[in-house]
């Protein structure tokens, strides 16, 4: 399921997502279980509102290896 991360149209990092969840068109959203809880409970909270899967990854680092990028990623999204 990580995989789609790679080739998929997305955003990624806390400040595009919460940017792509105004704009709306967001199918699904990971979020790393090890970021911090006040950046991506709240994000958790408006996806569970709109009905947008959420998928937890175990680590940042994780999240950032799956989204193609060299730098660990808290949260990230395909549009």
């Amino acid at each position: 399921m990580l995989d789609e991360l790679k080739t998929a149209r997305r955003v990624v990092g806390i400040k595009q997502l919460r940017k792509a969840l105004t704009a709306g068109g967001v199918k699904t959203v990971y979020l790393a279980e090890d970021a911090d809880p006040a950046l991506t409970d709240p994000i958790a909270q408006q996806c569970k509102c709109e009905d947008i899967p959420v998928i937890f990854v175990p680590t940042m680092k994780q999240l950032g290896a799956a989204c193609d990028i060299s730098v660990d990623a808290a949260a990230a999204a395909i549009l």
